[in-house]
């Protein structure tokens, strides 16, 4: 099958022969039709995790094969093709959660199914287990979530960052009458003002690029230039969508006494950091990365909310180096990898 893999000698490059994988027990095998590039498989291809193989975990595709092999002889099904064949997922269109754990009795995150912190945990092209850039990819089936039918491929792409942006009021209860702020106009920043808005909160995203404010505008949310924007700590809800230390000095600096600071990117810096505010003003920081999909694909469902402004490009998957460079492009948001 054709793939998109970074090598280990630091290579991207397009595979034309690369094995199409077989389901182990508990899995199914799932054709892909879109996939989206994130920012964290472009800082995979500068070293991040150490990471090597198939890229990519953003992706809708259309489960092919289940194996439902019950028998402990081998973690490999001996089972033709097509076996699985009556599985009410055969044939159905799919989105896969990132991340699976270990699921041994003792794990108390797999218990709770929060894979993503197991120790033992396997990440769709970031850690242990190859990406969705490719023409198949397998997962296991409690991971597979299936797609509303009003829902197209072009906005069930963006599932996964929805979901992560979700996040944020299911670990923390924003109030009505709160005052939240999203820092950032990126995808990360776009999408979490969206998704905060559509929850009917008082929200406002500042950033720096009007154009991308406008995509939030034009569905409603309140939106400022940075430049324009008063640094003031009034605000109860921050939430920290630049990865940049810039950024996080400034969210802190909006964030009011006892207020929340949501850290939404990773901001990695040798800068020292001044983070006495933190203390003197009792200043609660959550660290906020994946969510739960079902959420994220009902919000989907109600058309609330429309990602299609967000996308820049979309390549056929013979172009997919191309596409990654249109990528690093400033202005780009999203680009789309077509099966």
């Amino acid at each position: 099958m054709k793939a998109v893999v970074f090598d280990k000698d630091n290579q991207l490059k397009l595979v034309t022969d690369y094995e199409k994988p077989i389901p182990k027990k508990g899995e199914a095998l799932v054709r892909v039709t879109l996939a989206g590039i994130c920012n964290t498989d472009y800082e995979i291809t500068k070293g991040y995790m150490g990471y090597v193989g198939i890229l990519g975990h953003e992706a809708v595709g259309v489960v092919e094969d289940v194996n439902v092999d019950p028998s402990p002889k081998s973690e490999i099904s001996t089972l033709p093709q097509g076996a699985g064949k009556g599985h009410p997922l055969i044939g159905k269109r799919v989105v896969p959660e990132i991340s699976y754990g270990c699921k041994k009795p003792d794990c108390p995150w797999c218990a709770e199914k929060l894979y993503r912190h197991c120790p033992e945990r396997h990440t769709l092209g970031i850690l242990a287990k190859d990406g969705v850039f490719a023409q198949y990819f397998t997962m296991p089936l409690e991971t597979l979530f299936e797609v509303p039918e009003n829902v197209p491929d072009t906005q069930a792409i963006f599932v996964e960052p929805l979901a992560a942006a979700l996040e944020i009021t299911e670990q923390h209860h924003i109030k009505p009458f709160e005052k939240v702020i999203v820092l950032g106009d990126g995808k990360l920043g776009l999408i979490t003002a969206l998704a905060l808005n559509a929850q009917n909160l008082d929200v406002t995203l500042v950033g720096k690029h009007q154009n991308k404010l406008d995509i939030a505008k034009a569905q409603g949310v309140k939106t400022s230039l940075l430049q324009d924007f008063p640094i003031e700590k009034k605000y109860d809800v921050v939430v920290e969508a630049t990865g940049s230390v810039s950024g996080f000095e400034t969210s802190l600096a909006l964030t009011k006494p006892r207020g929340t600071l949501v850290l939404k990117s990773t901001v990695a810096t040798g800068k020292e950091l001044n983070l006495a505010p933190i203390v003197i003003d009792e200043i609660t920081v959550l660290g906020s990365r994946c969510g739960q999909f079902p959420p994220a694909l009902r919000l989907l469902a109600s058309g609330k909310v429309d990602f299609s402004p967000l996308i820049s490009a979309t390549y056929n998957i013979d172009d997919a180096i191309e596409g990654f460079e249109k990528n690093k492009e400033k202005e780009t948001l999203k680009v789309l990898l077509k099966f």
